[in-house]
């Protein structure tokens, strides 16, 4: 495996990143009801959060030597995370998020491989602290959710 093709797993998580980054705003601007000012704050947390991750992993594709995704339709195109068109309710969304952080975990496990297979450490870093915060936020809305 070659470093494009690191740096075309790469693309594909910066995508899926993007997508959630805006399913996140989607839900911070549409939650609705008890949870209201619980969750519209948390995820705002967390969409501030995503956008240094979706700059991160393009500046990472960039350091490789490739270009990353930077149209909508490339985003949309490449990501393995899809958009929700509908306004759901709040227990919805948090289960929406939980699943969205799974195909996460997914996809960076891979590439972390990949790019430990290429002695490509500073990647694999970068990816185990996502990974990490990712493993702690599902934890934690797993845990809102047994509520």
């Amino acid at each position: 495996m070659s470093n494009a093709k690191v740096t075309e797993k790469l693309n594909g998580l910066l995508a899926s990143s993007a997508v959630f980054y805006q399913k996140l705003r989607n839900y911070h601007w549409n939650v609705k009801g008890d949870d209201f000012f619980e969750l519209h704050a948390i995820f705002e947390d967390l969409y501030t959060r995503w956008a240094e991750h979706v700059d991160i992993i393009a500046e990472r594709i960039l350091m490789l030597g490739e270009r990353p995704y930077s149209t909508l339709a490339e985003l949309l195109e490449h990501a393995s995370i899809k958009e929700d068109v509908e306004v759901k309710a709040s227990r919805d969304m948090v289960a929406s998020l939980v699943s969205d952080f799974g195909l996460l975990q997914k996809q960076i496990l891979g590439i972390i491989d990949d790019a430990e297979n290429q002695a490509d450490r500073k990647t694999a870093n970068v990816l185990d602290d996502l990974n990490d915060e990712i493993e702690k936020d599902a934890w934690m809305f797993n845990a809102w959710l047994a509520k």
